[in-house]
């Protein structure tokens, strides 16, 4: 396992679990959760779920990875939007696992360019990649002009 020096630390304390409410220390991120009708849960509206948080968290993660690649290779990707899909279900070993699919569109870049920064922001930078690797199927989706 890699170690690293941290430059930031995000806290947040979730209660009641899957149909709590979750919150950062810092009041930033809020959210009241339950568990969604196909789950078995009441579903409520307004509420997430922790595969929405991380969705959110790692589309915004990697959108910032992949501008990042882009400006070392003086190319723009500022403006590509990141869609990521987080499932979750029960895995063939017990318990249950998630599965992602990123969706990455940038019509400003050729398709072959967008690709291969794609490639290297998950390869190489993006550390919510670098975290699932080998334990989540990660899919990509690439769409670029």
């Amino acid at each position: 396992m890699d170690k690293i020096k941290p430059l930031f630390t995000a806290k947040a304390t979730a209660t009641g679990g899957r149909n709590g409410h979750t919150a950062s220390s810092d009041g930033i991120v809020q959210a009241d959760l339950s568990v969604p009708k196909e789950m078995g849960g009441p579903g409520k509206p307004n509420t997430a779920t922790p595969e929405h948080l991380f969705a959110a968290g790692y589309a915004a993660c990697f959108g910032g990875a992949l501008d990042f690649v882009a400006k070392q290779q003086k190319k723009d990707a500022s403006k590509a939007q990141v869609t990521c899909a987080v499932s979750i279900g029960p895995r063939e070993g017990g318990g249950f696992g998630l599965a992602v699919m990123m969706h990455v569109e940038n019509k400003s870049l050729p398709q072959s360019d967008l690709a291969a920064l794609v490639k290297e922001a998950h390869e190489k930078i993006c550390p919510y990649s670098h975290a699932t690797r080998g334990n989540v199927d990660v899919r990509f989706e690439v769409t670029g002009k």
